[in-house]
């Protein structure tokens, strides 16, 4: 299993993911601190919190092509200055 953390911040942002994850076979999921929901379902991304990062969890071995595909949608580390 592959586990990451994406940003979805944009309309956009969530129909290329869902379009996206649909191109696949295999499950792919995204989970919140609370909900697990199927990352094919346009309708259950926008039920998550989208202001916050999402876990990404793809059960697959031939997954490679996809999770090359995520790194449009990776959160990226903030900085904080003192």
């Amino acid at each position: 299993m592959y586990t990451t953390s994406i940003l979805l911040s944009s309309i956009e942002a969530v129909r290329k993911f869902a379009t996206l994850a649909n191109c696949y076979k295999f499950p792919i999921n995204l989970t919140t601190d609370r909900y697990k929901i199927d990352a094919k379902s346009i309708m259950g991304i926008f039920s998550l919190d989208l202001s916050k990062p999402l876990k990404v969890e793809v059960d697959s071995d031939n997954a490679d092509e996809f999770i090359k595909q995520l790194q449009q949608f990776k959160c990226n580390p903030v900085s904080v200055k003192s």
